[in-house]
């Protein structure tokens, strides 16, 4: 992270960076969720019954929407910097860190618990697992993105309220 000594923020580089790797993750789960519907409505009812993941229960995958959003409120704070914009973006990105972490808690229930299921469909919950278990690698990426990008935000609005009350105090020294 290149991060300017004077206000420890993150550039505008980085900051432009991580948005579009959080985008990118955001499209890559919800196009997981894609293929995991279509590989679960495949199956055939057999003595075993079907598998259905909590995951997919829930809809995790598409909760990566939040991802998506996020990312586009750190271009937006980015692009046109304001307090505002900024605490919008620190939002989006704890709502983030939330969802992803409840989305890992739930990917390593279903991981932890497999059920037997009918011979004919073993292959498609074998498949579908092996998402999930990418997709938790993807999540704890985003935790960590967002994470960065929070707590270098927060540091970046503390330090602009710390130089405000300042530049006041300077204009009213040289009044006097």
């Amino acid at each position: 992270m290149a991060v300017c000594a004077c206000c420890s923020k993150v550039s505008t580089a980085d900051s432009l960076v991580l948005a579009a790797i959080q985008i990118m993750i955001g499209i890559f789960c919800v196009l997981m969720w894609y293929l995991v519907l279509i590989l679960y409505m495949g199956q055939i009812k057999g003595v075993f019954g079907t598998y259905e993941p909590i995951t997919y229960k829930t809809g995790c995958f598409l909760w990566a929407i939040i991802f998506i959003i996020s990312g586009i409120s750190i271009i937006r704070a980015t692009r046109h910097p304001s307090q505002r914009q900024l605490t919008c973006a620190m939002l989006m990105n704890i709502l983030c860190i939330i969802v992803a972490i409840i989305s890992m808690i739930l990917t390593v229930v279903e991981l932890s618990t497999f059920e037997s299921v009918s011979y004919r469909n073993y292959g498609q919950a074998k498949l579908g697992r092996e998402i999930s278990r990418v997709l938790l690698s993807f999540y704890s990426l985003e935790v960590s993105m967002a994470f960065t990008y929070t707590i270098f935000g927060c540091v970046g609005l503390c330090r602009k309220k710390e130089d405000i009350p300042a530049a006041d105090t300077e204009e009213v020294e040289d009044a006097f």
